[in-house]
């Protein structure tokens, strides 16, 4: 979008947009971001349509909320696309679901590769399509080598199950000599994640009313500040992410300590 701009071809609402990146002062983004894309199948149905053309409204939605991150500089942004639960929906829902990711990614791996972006999964494969799966390390390795932000895909995971895997890791490790278990400590826990290496998650934002994590980054949302809206995921704009990163450059973290005036 900045080329566009500069090249005096972005429209007003492209620039307003740019505007409102000046609220937020650079040294007080957030490093890492995390979305819990709620309210696909409540949208749909206000709008009298089924449940699956909420998703592939969904799917716009991300694709505005990324490029806005890549504006920003945001270096890690993780969205919780399918969880260990979801499995329990309606076949017909899961099939179309599944399929969206698989169209996701032919469409969208170029403008991911153009942008610079590095593309991860997280969550168990198992499940999956074998086809499915093919194309998902296919994506994450054409992309491995990008320096820009880092873009996670929470599909069929869960943080305890994510939680549980770490631990039979480094279990199995122990158990064949390659590690003590007094040598396992948060860098070598973090390191056994899906998310190795990624700082930890600054700021959650959870769309469509609900306020809980729902089993979602419970390691790294340790100290996260949370931010939530009852728009629902379809409807949730560049803009209203923008409000939510501003009102993060607001908050005072102390992780447990106090800050400077003792408070």
């Amino acid at each position: 979008m900045w080329k566009k701009i500069l090249g005096l071809g972005a429209s007003k609402e492209e620039k307003d947009l740019v505007a409102l990146y000046d609220r937020i002062p650079k040294d007080r983004r957030p490093r890492h971001v995390a979305i819990i894309m709620d309210g696909n199948g409540r949208w749909a149905e206000g709008q009298g349509l089924l449940r699956t053309a909420g998703h592939a409204q969904g799917v716009k939605t991300l694709e505005r909320i990324m490029e806005t991150c890549v504006d920003l500089g945001i270096e890690v942004l993780t969205v919780y696309a399918f969880s260990t639960e979801n499995w329990k929906r309606p076949r017909p829902e899961v099939d179309f679901l599944m399929n969206l990711f698989s169209e996701y990614l032919d469409k969208k791996i170029e403008k991911m590769d153009a942008n610079h972006v590095r593309l991860r999964f997280l969550g168990r494969e198992d499940g999956m399509s074998g086809m499915l799966v093919q194309k998902m390390h296919a994506a994450e390795g054409r992309l491995a080598k990008n320096d820009g932000m880092i873009f996670n895909i929470a599909a069929n995971y869960g943080g305890q199950d994510e939680i549980l895997r770490a631990v039979q890791t480094l279990a199995a490790r122990a158990a064949k000599g390659e590690i003590a278990p007094e040598d396992i400590d948060e860098k070598v826990f973090e390191a056994a994640l899906d998310t190795a290496d990624d700082p930890p998650v600054d700021l959650v934002i959870r769309t469509s009313g609900d306020l809980r994590l729902s089993n979602f980054l419970l390691w790294q949302a340790a100290y996260a500040e949370f931010w939530f809206t009852k728009t629902n995921w379809p409807d949730f704009t560049p803009e209203e992410f923008v409000d939510a990163l501003v009102d993060f450059a607001h908050r005072k973290r102390r992780f447990g300590g106090l800050d400077p005036s003792g408070k």
